[in-house]
């Protein structure tokens, strides 16, 4: 017998963008979200007045839980964004909406719990390896944005299991001279190098001028956007920016592919979709994904794909939430 349905709030706070909803989960599991709102986080000095704007748009309902997926760690019921001046707690919230279950979690963790239930539709492949979706076995999630993360579906069962950490904030690892050089600029720069001052939206423009120093050409691109721009009409030098920026997230990947022994990777956030459009990405994208020297052969057999599901965050919000509603 299937569980009940359940319906709740979610949002899905980024360093850009806070997006909240009402999901109505079936007890099959489908997710169907309903009166979806995006408000821009700066117009909002806090979270708490973000979500009390929305509720007041929202039509009434009886919830049983509020599901929020962040961009930063949650510890202890309480979480700061890593890129915005926010914080929350599940004790600040629960002055505010009166329901059985409120919950903090990480948005990488949020797409993770939401994997699973993509299909076809909801992802485009990454190269020839990228056969067909995964229907099996551990699902990676490299999360690229205004910031970076990852995470994993480790557990196929009904309940499942999600490992997730802060992965956008381990040491970045340089893959030739080119990168290593790049490294050092930028260790003069940051004093440490993570992943995420590279692979993000932030990183993107890190990326360009640490290669226009190198090669000694001034800087005409103000910030990211202008550089992909650039590097779309046709631009040869921001054209190399760009394909160097989808092998280094390429070769990222594929750490976390070894690292979490899975048999997919997914893309999500905001850049992939918008960077990976082409076969010359794409290929760029493969070759970091499988230098991987001894196990060339076993990232070679690991598809990738850029999730596409508009709101992929918000619908594993409301999985998370409902998989626990139905365990307690």
């Amino acid at each position: 017998m299937s569980p009940p349905s359940v319906q709740g709030l979610v949002a899905d706070l980024g360093g850009t963008n806070a997006r909240f909803a009402t999901v109505e989960i079936a007890g099959d599991g489908e997710v169907r979200i309903v009166d979806l709102h995006r408000f821009k986080a700066r117009d909002y000095p806090t979270a708490y007045e973000a979500m009390e704007a929305y509720l007041k748009q929202a039509p009434k309902a009886d919830r049983q839980f509020v599901s929020i997926a962040c961009a930063g760690p949650v510890r202890d019921g309480k979480v700061d964004l890593t890129n915005l001046g926010w914080s929350l707690s599940v004790d600040e919230i629960r002055k505010r909406v009166d329901v059985p279950l409120i919950q903090l979690i990480n948005d990488l963790e949020a797409v993770a719990w939401a994997a699973p239930r993509l299909g076809a539709d909801d992802l485009r492949p990454l190269g020839e390896a990228a056969a067909g979706v995964s229907t099996g076995g551990v699902i990676a999630v490299l999360g690229v944005g205004t910031g970076t993360n990852c995470a994993a579906f480790l557990d196929q069962s009904a309940s499942g299991v999600v490992a997730v950490g802060e992965g956008g904030h381990a040491s970045f690892a340089p893959t030739d001279a080119v990168e290593a050089e790049i490294w050092a600029r930028l260790l003069e720069r940051f004093g440490h190098v993570s992943i995420e001052r590279l692979v993000s939206g932030p990183g993107l423009f890190n990326l360009y001028q640490a290669m226009s120093d190198i090669a000694g050409r001034p800087q005409t691109c103000a910030d990211s956007e202008a550089v992909t721009r650039l590097a779309d009409s046709g631009d040869a030098d921001a054209e190399a920016v760009v394909d160097r920026f989808c092998r280094i997230m390429g070769a990222v990947a594929g750490d976390f592919v070894l690292i979490f022994g899975a048999s997919a990777l997914y893309l999500a956030g905001g850049i992939a979709p918008a960077l990976m459009c082409t076969e010359r990405r794409a290929k760029a994208f493969r070759e970091g994904f499988e230098n991987k020297g001894r196990f060339r052969e076993y990232v070679q057999g690991v598809g990738g794909f850029v999730i596409t599901h508009e709101h992929t965050a918000l619908m594993g919000a409301g999985r998370a939430a409902a998989i626990r509603l139905h365990a307690s």
